[in-house]
């Protein structure tokens, strides 16, 4: 670790940064630290942080007193964050020579803090090594590009691109409608490649102004960080050029929503073999039994991958997101899509996570399902062919409350994530999801003001 520590310090002093922005992921995903003059976080190796940030709602407030403090001291005591060499990123939109270090955060015994989600993440990567495994994760991220708009209350509307028009209708694949924001996309490019973001392809959604960014396969941990990186970096260039990047799961009425599909694979590390493939190139049963733990796990866990009351949205009827937890082979229309592919390149494609969930908690939820899937045999359900929007055998929690409900009593997941992690979870959703009861809605005041 010294070692890599040395290079930490040589790659700052080599890159003349001034400023390193120290930061760890809340549960939303949200980037909280401190910012530090290199001098002083080279002379502290780290940083100290309450640890009711990770208790902390989207909306700043904190869980009832009762649970939080049965789940932290009640002198709100540090937790020592500590900075991961391997996760160093420049600010190229900073003013002064600027660096973000991802930190990890521990007890002061040394124990890694069980609310934090990049520790969730690795606990379960450690499931798979253990068993000699690496899993293999290409995320890819929707967004929507929308005029900035500072009242709240009012609906969100596509921006102006170069053509001084906004754009209308659906323009799937458009070239010419992605070519609207060139400036804004070359800039998130330069910036991406002066990070080292491993990006692949950008692609115009379905929706009016809606992208994808496809990044390239590799390790798990390095991606989550990525997409930590990346969303802000992307909302940063789209406020460069007057408008704003959003990865809310449904931000526009009659718009599809927004997705982090996953698409996952295992390799064995001691062959580099792809376990996901037998030896005559079929489907492995060690495939079969993570489709199967996928499926029977998904809606157990359904907040880690629709984490706000906006997320169940996307899941309305007659939308383009699978509502369900059926597979099929090179099928849109379900939630685990099996890519056409060699059997060196097997995976398997989760669709129902939305853009607004925690990388971390996504991809941590994820594998974990695939994994138990593997260790203890689940089989899956037969593969769907044709249309699968409107199978209703393998449906998913319709609210955050029940799925919330679910993920509380699922004993077989206290085994795998720790009960306080769970528990302080669903506890920070519970009450974000409070703090949305208590605003009225316009739909209330259009159809209720005067009918009632």
């Amino acid at each position: 670790m010294s070692n890599k520590l040395d290079q930490l310090t040589g790659w700052l002093k080599d890159h003349k940064i001034t400023e390193v922005e120290c930061v760890i992921s809340d549960l939303t995903g949200i980037a909280r630290g401190k910012i530090s003059p290199t001098s002083k976080f080279l002379g502290e190796k780290g940083m100290r942080l309450p640890e009711s940030v990770l208790l902390q709602t989207v909306t700043g407030d904190y869980i009832a007193d009762d649970i939080y403090y049965e789940l932290l001291d009640p002198a709100d005591i540090d937790m020592i964050c500590r900075p991961d060499p391997d996760a160093i990123y420049s600010v190229p939109w900073a003013i002064e020579p600027t660096a973000l270090v991802i930190h990890d955060s521990y007890d002061k015994q040394g124990n890694p803090i069980e609310l934090s989600p990049r520790n969730v993440l690795k606990k379960v990567l450690a499931l798979y090594a253990n068993r000699g495994w690496q899993p293999i994760v290409a995320p890819e991220m929707e967004f929507y590009l929308t005029k900035r708009c500072e009242d709240p209350d009012l609906p969100l509307q596509a921006p102006i691109g170069r053509s001084g028009r906004q754009e209308t209708g659906r323009q799937s694949f458009s070239i010419d409608a992605a070519n609207e924001f060139d400036p804004l996309f070359e800039d998130m490019y330069d910036w991406c490649e002066t990070q080292g973001l491993d990006l692949d392809t950008l692609i115009h959604e379905e929706g009016t102004a809606q992208m994808e960014i496809n990044f390239r396969h590799g390790e798990a941990l390095h991606l989550a960080d990525q997409i930590l990186v990346f969303k802000r970096t992307m909302r940063e260039a789209a406020l460069k050029h007057n408008v704003a990047a959003t990865f809310m799961a449904k931000p526009m009425t009659g718009e599809p929503g927004s997705a982090m599909h996953l698409h996952q694979s295992v390799i064995d590390v001691a062959s580099g073999r792809n376990i996901f493939s037998d030896e005559s190139g079929g489907m492995s049963q060690l495939f079969l039994d993570h489709v199967g733990g996928l499926q029977k796990y998904i809606p157990e866990l359904l907040p880690m991958f629709a984490p706000n009351v906006n997320s169940f949205r996307r899941f309305l009827p007659d939308t383009s997101a699978p509502v369900n937890v059926e597979w099929g082979e090179e099928n849109r229309t379900v939630g685990l899509r099996v890519p056409d592919s060699s059997p060196d390149n097997r995976r398997v494609e989760n669709r129902l996570a939305g853009a607004d969930a925690n990388p971390y908690l996504a991809i941590a939820a994820s594998l974990l399902c695939g994994y138990i899937g593997m260790t203890e045999g689940i089989p899956p359900s037969a593969p769907v062919k044709g249309r699968g929007y409107e199978r209703r055998n393998l449906r998913l929690p319709f609210t955050l409350e029940a799925a919330l409900e679910r993920m509380e009593s699922c004993q077989d997941l206290h085994r795998y994530l720790s009960p306080k992690f769970i528990q302080g979870y669903v506890a920070v959703k519970r009450t974000e999801q409070e703090n949305y009861n208590r605003v009225i809605s316009s739909w209330e005041r259009e159809f209720l003001l005067l009918s009632v």
